[in-house]
């Protein structure tokens, strides 16, 4: 392999129904960070069924191409034909480096493409950068159970690839004055070629709150212990009308669902305020809430890493000092109503 002939920073572009996913303009904001220090072009790749007038706004977003297949049977996703028709991509355009939204089909068709085209994929990256000097990409995320930070690069393998979680990048102010160009790809793949048929389409039901969009969050850590001092982190949120959340710690003890939990292993948010209750601050819970807007720490250790990710911190017993917060926050929420006013802490 002719590692020289590669050039250029691709974005596969989810979408469903012909509705982008967010993760795919996080991923051509720091896609357009990466193709500037290289001074090469960033380039949305887009699939699906009726999609071409879509790449306009990923023009928006920073792309300056777009290669859009526009076929019947990329409607759904499916392995076989998005392999294929990806695979064919990067085999006939060579790009430098490729990432993916770390969605469940996009951790799929990373991991299938990767062994279609032969190369490496450094999977969940919370952090993209490139070595100038050796013109390298290099793609961090938590290791060794989120007690260090590991840079992994693929030095003899060409596309250099990555998934990364949806919010862990930040997505770009859209600039409607931007342009680019479309190279449409032919794909003659027919339904009747294909050993997977999508015969129906289910939604699953959502059990728990949508932390990806809650606005306050109010979570607990292993400093909680049990269920009882869970339901104080559960008072709390109730007082300021949040959203509970947890660390790896606690979900694994059995206190509280899966679903609630934040991190590496878990969900990735961004709210508006983000409340750490017992939760030391390891890499791993850290990389799902430090773009949260105004991050509060309440740990009675002062040498807990979480204080370093937080704007605000509270050195005591969270034992105490919960309880009072939560009085607090129903006073002022009765005093309000008592007002007539409607409060959202």
């Amino acid at each position: 392999m002719n590692i020289e002939e590669y050039k250029g920073v691709w974005v596969f572009i989810e979408q469903r129904d012909g509705e982008i996913f967010d993760v795919g303009l996080e991923l051509l904001g720091a896609g357009r960070d990466l193709a500037d220090k290289l001074e090469v072009e960033l380039c949305g790749v887009l699939l699906g069924d009726g999609i071409k007038d879509k790449a306009e706004e990923l023009y928006q977003y920073g792309a300056d191409t777009v290669y859009v297949i526009d076929n019947p049977v990329l409607k759904h996703y499916r392995s076989e034909t998005y392999m294929k028709a990806v695979g064919d991509l990067v085999r006939k355009y060579k790009p430098e480096i490729f990432v993916y939204g770390a969605t469940a089909n996009g951790k799929d068709l990373a991991s299938a493409v990767a062994t279609e085209v032969m190369t490496g994929l450094t999977a969940d990256t919370t952090m993209l950068d490139i070595d100038l000097e050796k013109r390298m990409f290099e793609a961090s995320r938590p290791a060794f159970g989120g007690n260090i930070m590991a840079t992994i690069l693929c030095k003899k393998h060409r596309p250099q690839m990555a998934t990364v979680r949806p919010k862990v990048m930040q997505k770009p102010e859209p600039d409607p004055s931007r342009k680019g160009k479309v190279i449409e790809e032919k794909f003659d793949m027919k339904e009747e070629d294909l050993r997977t048929k999508v015969v129906e389409i289910v939604k699953a039901a959502k059990k728990g709150a949508n932390l990806e969009e809650a606005e306050i969050i109010v979570a607990g850590g292993k400093g909680i212990k049990d269920e009882k001092g869970f339901k104080m982190v559960k008072d709390l949120a109730d007082a300021m009308n949040a959203t509970v959340a947890a660390s790896r710690d606690v979900v694994e003890a059995g206190i509280i669902g899966h679903e609630y939990q934040v991190g590496q292993t878990g969900l990735t948010v961004t709210p508006k305020i983000y409340v750490a209750i017992g939760i030391s601050g390891a890499v791993q819970h850290v990389v799902g809430m430090q773009n949260s807007e105004l991050i509060i720490a309440i740990n009675n250790d002062p040498d807990a890493t979480i204080f370093n990710a937080a704007h605000y911190g509270i050195v005591g017993d969270a034992f105490e000092i919960v309880p009072m917060l939560t009085e607090e926050f129903k006073n002022a929420l009765a005093e309000e109503q008592g007002k007539g006013v409607t409060t959202n802490a």
